[in-house]
């Protein structure tokens, strides 16, 4: 089986558990899991936060399964990840990641690179929508 056993960009819902199936297996002694939400506040909006809206560049799910793969070849593990594109509001999952390995230091350190690598690499942007009606664009590494 392949390292990677999800990467996708989709206009739906993550469903978490889904993703932590995925990766269950008999050799993982460890697995873990990072939920990005949509938050109500934000340093760079002028107010409160009403919705992101994410859009994303045609290759964004290649580019996505290439971060999962070397995360998942560089700490031996097994990695399943979703990042939501359109209108999101406040509590939706933006992204999911889900990562088992034989030990929890390598399910860890694969969690922590997987989301590091799209904030840095995966051609994603948001329009952050505030309730005062501005807008604030953010991109990568951002």
């Amino acid at each position: 089986m392949s390292p990677v056993t999800i990467a996708r960009i989709s206009e739906e819902p993550l469903d978490v558990a889904a993703h932590l199936a995925a990766v269950e297996h008999a050799e993982a002694g460890a697995e873990t899991s990072f939920i990005g939400r949509v938050r109500d506040h934000d340093p760079d909006a002028s107010g409160a936060v009403d919705a992101l809206e994410y859009t994303s560049h045609p290759d964004a799910e290649r580019t996505l399964g290439e971060l999962a793969r070397r995360a998942a070849e560089e700490h031996g593990a097994r990695v399943a990840v979703s990042h939501r594109i359109g209108r999101l509001a406040v509590g939706d999952a933006a992204v999911v990641i889900a990562v088992s390995a034989a030990h929890r230091g390598e399910a860890f350190a694969a969690c922590r690179q997987v989301i590091e690598d799209i904030k840095r690499e995966l051609p994603v942007w948001k329009r952050q929508l505030a309730s005062d009606g501005s807008a604030v664009w953010k991109g990568l590494g951002g």
